[in-house]
């Protein structure tokens, strides 16, 4: 959420200078908007599949809704998760299953166990499956990336347009003014919609992903030390070397 808090701080910071400065209603070009915006989807769409295009629209929902997850927090929860089958026996994770819906790598790394996986097999298939989640952002970031090289791209060949219809019609002062604007607004819609949208965006879907492969791998870790059956201190100790020296932490005194 305070991504999307921020991309409407940075949109409404360029709207109030609209104000401020004249009129809107000036900033608004329906060939430039057609030229960029359009333009930028098409060429974007071009270099992927319809598939890896059909993902965007929820990857960037989840990209300007979710907020940064702490490592910490899931190495408490998988370390509870150990001290409580250590205690009470691996069965006991059917009845904590429903309390970890929030968690669906962690719920299926238990499940596994449950199933009577062996650690080993288990290690290999986690380790795929969070392969499989890291590369579904890794695809994103590559069409956001491209979509922000694209986007003054389209900016530049609209200014051009513009250009050009102005210099054919300089025996009419009137079309002058529509071809200028749609000079100058092309260069800054595709500059707004690459460095407001598409590269923070890229920027953070990396983010993303890098926590998402450190979160997986301290659940894959904790699951496969109860799969074992090792002593939880341990397991402690083997996640805190994964984690960043700020996000360390002391579960058992």
């Amino acid at each position: 959420m305070a991504a999307l808090i921020a991309l409407l701080s940075a949109f409404g910071m360029l709207i109030a200078a609209m104000f401020i400065g004249g009129t809107p209603a000036a900033f608004v070009n329906g060939a430039g908007i057609l030229i960029v915006i359009f333009g930028t989807m098409a060429v974007t769409a071009i270099s992927f599949s319809p598939r890896e295009l059909s993902e965007m629209p929820r990857t960037l929902w989840r990209l300007i809704t979710e907020s940064q997850r702490d490592p910490s927090i899931a190495a408490i929860t998988v370390l509870q998760l150990a001290e409580r089958t250590r205690k009470d026996g691996i069965l006991v994770l059917k009845k904590l299953l429903p309390g970890l819906r929030d968690y669906h790598f962690l719920r299926s790394a238990c499940q596994l166990i449950l199933d009577g996986t062996s650690a080993e097999e288990a290690e290999a298939i986690l380790q795929r499956e969070s392969h499989t989640v890291a590369n579904r952002y890794l695809r994103s970031i590559d069409i956001l990336r491209r979509a922000g090289d694209v986007a003054p791209a389209m900016g530049l060949i609209g200014t051009l347009i513009g250009l050009v219809q102005m210099l054919g019609s300089l025996d009419d002062p009137s079309a002058i003014g529509p071809a200028m604007a749609v000079a100058l607004l092309t260069t800054l819609y595709g500059a707004m919609m690459a460095h407001l949208v598409f590269i923070p965006l890229a920027a953070k879907a990396e983010r993303i992903a890098s926590d998402e492969t450190l979160l997986n791998q301290v659940y894959a870790m904790g699951a496969t030390s109860i799969s074992r059956k090792e002593n939880p201190r341990h397991l402690e100790m083997l996640i805190n070397t994964i984690l960043p020296p700020t996000n360390r932490i002391m579960y058992f005194k």
